[in-house]
């Protein structure tokens, strides 16, 4: 199986805000090949899947749900289909960095630590065999969250005057520190000052995560220096990231884990924050906790699909039929 099958396989899922022939995409290509020549499984490497957004008005909950379980099963399925291709098969590694960002996103390292148990859960009775998971545990044993982000910080993180000269020279620096900045003032649920002063205090705050996020992928390429680098984050073609797009959504940044997930008639999903699902539909609980939204009439609000992500509609419909409903919210 060639190289640009498999990435065949990949591009109908990218995240991005640009359109790219699959020639533009050398450095996945490239690390194919050398793959694919060695007859070795491909490997993928995805940062994300932190923990749950701490502001209400966009989350059920702090523990996984249908967008979670959802992402999860579409990842498993692309290894899957990369597997049928290609004998040696796909891996998922999915670089969980709830820990590596929670003393900046104002999330509890006890919370990050339920979020992430409930995902090897999810991982285990959904039997997504091809899935594993890797975080800043496997990297510095067991001592306390704030001495794994001191060290990264200290051995891996640039400067903060180096992150804020590449987001003033780069353009794709730029968005990405102004998509964190949008996403530490949504989040943000508790402030007692003006909206100004939060908006502030965001965009300093923007600099520490994308400076640790930086670090993090450090990390992980020095961990797992073969594996091709996903990214739940918009790149660019020719990066050496290749941004994924897990679920339907109404722009390229929202995760499952910033979001709801509203279920339409005939089985369509697409994750939305939960003011805005709320009213669309109600609440299905799953396991005796919120899960997602049903649609329960005509849909107003409609997502304008891109091409891209009509092709992952088959793997967001897995849902299976609705547990009881209830009425109330979370």
């Amino acid at each position: 199986m060639s190289p640009e099958h498999i990435l065949g396989l990949l591009l109908p899922h990218r995240r991005a805000t640009d359109h790219a022939p699959p020639q533009a995409f050398g450095p996945q290509l490239d690390r194919l090949h050398a793959l694919v020549d060695a007859g070795q499984p491909i490997v993928f490497t995805l940062p994300g899947f932190p923990c749950k957004s701490p502001n209400p008005a966009k989350v059920l909950g702090r523990l996984p749900d249908a967008g979670e379980r959802l992402a999860l099963r579409f990842l498993h399925d692309l290894c899957t289909r990369i597997a049928e291709v290609y004998p040696p098969g796909a891996r998922m590694l999915i670089c969980s960095d709830g820990h590596v960002f929670g003393d900046l996103i104002g999330v509890p390292d006890d919370h990050i630590d339920e979020y992430a148990a409930e995902l090897h859960a999810l991982i285990h009775t959904e039997r997504l065999d091809s899935l594993g998971l890797f975080d800043l545990r496997d990297v510095l044993g067991a001592t306390s969250c704030a001495d794994k982000r001191g060290r990264i910080d200290a051995e891996y993180a640039p400067t903060l005057d180096e992150v804020r000269a590449q987001a003033r020279g780069d353009e794709q620096a730029r968005r990405l520190y102004l998509g964190i900045t949008r996403f530490l003032f949504e989040d943000t649920a508790d402030f007692d000052g003006t909206r100004s002063a939060l908006q502030r205090r965001c965009r300093d705050r923007a600099y520490s995560v994308v400076r640790r996020s930086i670090a993090w992928g450090r990390v992980v390429q020095r961990h797992h220096p073969d594996a091709l680098r996903l990214s739940i984050h918009p790149q660019p073609a020719g990066s050496a990231k290749f941004g994924i797009r897990l679920l339907d959504t109404p722009d390229v940044w929202t995760t499952p884990w910033h979001s709801c997930v509203l279920r339409h008639p005939g089985g369509r999903v697409e994750l939305l924050p939960r003011h805005r699902a709320e009213r669309l539909g109600s609440v299905v609980s799953r396991d005796g906790r919120p899960d997602h939204f049903q649609a329960i009439r005509p849909i107003r609000e409609m997502t304008i699909l891109s091409a891209g992500t009509a092709a992952q509609r088959t793997h967001d419909e897995r849902l299976g039929p609705p547990p009881k409903r209830v009425s109330t919210g979370a």
